[in-house]
Parts: C-alpha cells; sequence; structure tokens
C-alpha cells in the first residue's frame, strides 16, 4: 500500500483507507483490510460503526490512524467535549487521530467549535484537526483558530466539483483531501457515464478490476486519498488493490476523454447538505428505475 503524507504533518496514511458509513459487515472484513494495509479508518457518530471497528482494532491501535467526525447539532463547546468522550469510549481508545466536523453549521460559531478542538488536542484526546464538506471561506475561518489538516470531500471520476477552485487550494495550503464516494453511488451509477466502455477496456489491458481503474483514477491526484466502502472481504481487499500501482499520465487522459463527468452546482450543493438522511437515501435507490441518461444526469 502506498503511503501519502497527511498535511505537512509528518504522519502518512495508507492512499485506501476503509470508510464505514452504512457498515454492516462486523469486524472481520476490517481486521483483513488492516492486514491488507488499509490501516487507516474512517467513521463518525452518527454511523454506528464503533462496536465493529473497536473489535477489529483490537491489539492494532498503535499502527492504525483512526478518524471519526462530529455532527453539526453538536459543534458547541460541550457537544464537542460530550461526542468526543462517547466516542473514545465506544471505540475503546484513548486518543482520536482526526477529529472531522461533518458538516458546516453556520448557527454556531466555528470560532466556539475549533477552540473545543484546540482544548482537546491540548488534552491529547485528539491528535488533528479536520473538516468534512467545508467550503474554502469556511476552511479559512476555521483555521483562524485552529490548524486543519484535512478536507473530506466527495471526489470521484464523475463528480468533479471539488476542482473548481477547491482542490486547488488544498493542495495550495498542504490540505489532504479525504476523497469520500470515490466509486460514486456504486460501480453501475460510474458505467452509466462511460457510455464507450472506456473502464472496462482499460481494466481488462492492466489486468485490474473496474472499481481499481475508478480508485486509482482518484488517488492518482496529488494530495488526495481515498476511503471506500465496502462490507465484505472480497469488496474490501479488492479496494485495496488499487495501491501499489499508477494509470499513466496517458491513460488518465484517456479515461478523461471519455467519461461523461460532471460538476455540481451551488443548488445542488445546497440541496443534498439539507435533504434528510432518509430521503436522499429513497431518492438514490429510485435513481435505478429511471433510464441512463437520466441517471447519469442525477448522479
Amino acid at each position: 500500500m502506498q503511503l501519502k503524507e497527511l498535511g505537512k504533518t509528518g504522519v502518512f496514511l495508507p492512499e485506501i483507507g476503509m470508510g464505514t458509513s452504512n457498515y454492516h459487515g462486523g469486524p472481520e472484513p476490517l481486521r483483513r483490510g488492516l492486514e491488507a494495509g488499509a490501516l487507516f479508518i474512517d467513521t463518525a457518530e452518527s454511523y454506528g460503526s464503533e462496536p465493529a471497528i473497536r473489535e477489529a482494532i483490537a491489539g492494532l491501535r498503535d499502527r492504525i490512524f483512526l478518524a471519526t467526525k462530529i455532527s453539526p447539532e453538536n459543534f458547541r463547546a460541550d457537544g464537542v467535549r460530550k461526542s468526543v468522550d462517547r466516542s473514545l469510549q465506544l471505540l475503546g481508545v484513548e486518543t482520536i487521530d482526526l477529529l472531522q466536523l461533518h458538516y458546516p453549521n453556520p448557527a454556531i460559531p466555528i470560532t466556539e467549535t475549533m477552540g473545543a478542538i484546540a482544548c482537546l488536542a491540548s488534552a491529547g484526546k485528539v491528535r488533528f484537526a479536520g473538516v468534512s464538506n467545508f467550503s474554502v471561506a469556511q476552511m479559512q475561518e476555521a483555521q483562524q483558530v485552529f490548524p486543519i489538516v484535512s478536507n473530506q470531500l466527495r471526489y470521484n471520476i464523475i463528480d468533479r466539483t471539488i476542482e473548481d477552485g477547491l482542490l486547488d487550494y488544498c493542495r495550495a495550503h498542504h490540505i489532504t483531501v479525504i476523497a469520500y464516494t470515490p466509486l460514486a453511488r456504486g460501480l453501475s451509477r460510474v458505467m452509466d457515464c462511460d457510455p464507450t466502455g472506456a473502464i472496462p477496456k482499460l481494466a481488462a489491458a492492466l489486468g485490474k478490476t473496474p472499481i481499481q481503474i475508478v480508485l486509482n483514477w482518484c488517488i492518482c491526484k496529488e494530495g488526495v486519498i481515498a476511503i471506500p466502502k465496502g462490507t465484505s472481504t472480497n469488496h474490501i481487499l479488492e479496494n485495496c488493490g488499487a495501491s501499489g500501482w499508477r494509470l499513466t499520465v496517458e491513460q488518465v487522459a484517456f479515461l478523461d476523454s471519455r467519461i461523461q463527468f460532471r460538476s455540481r452546482n451551488r443548488f445542488d450543493r445546497m440541496v443534498r447538505q439539507y435533504i434528510p438522511r432518509n430521503l436522499a437515501g429513497i431518492a438514490a435507490r429510485s435513481l435505478k428505475f429511471l433510464p441512463r441518461d437520466v441517471r447519469r444526469r442525477l448522479t
């Protein structure tokens, strides 16, 4: 597994970690992923995956980089402290390596939230701070209080919204981009945007799987690591196989010329941020009943 530095911290992370949103595979697949080198696990207090993670990392804590996220409703100083203490207890650890703010919450001053994180870092409960789904302006405000080393953002071969300035800002300021949904909403959604079959053609030529091609496209990018989800051992090991090699510049250009990608506008991003998660899930599941061209535009 190849490594990339987290910001300018001197800490190097596997470029393929394990995301655990909606995870229901138990500890064994996670354990196998750790053995394969994916020694970076990302969770959140809203995921409910801490018990499986706790069991999976037993005896390996000193080798693992563990990240979690605080929900926006808990951004008050007292809420931050309680959330971190709860996560530490559920995960069975003494320190969270990377504490992230899950989504911006304009109703609570970011100075209060980041100030609470600074106190937790001084107490040894948190090593580094990151954000998720933050704009450039929101990161700049947060950075005035405490250093930010990462921004967890939606990024994949068919959704390149962050390439409109946000990715460049993160690179210029040594903020690692942690790409979530690097496989979009599933390989079928990616294939909706690949009308000429470029991905399977390239996979066959390289002896890789389409999933590994899509993930490698993502981690080819400077300053980007990916946290694909997987609930089975086979799926997680396939994800891990996306590291240790590189698409060439020509192969990336070939994909870029064939894949019908999109960048979301401000309205799209606002809807995604504020729509209730249960409704978002229903909408995502309903996409498969729509024609391919319509699915592509809604991916």
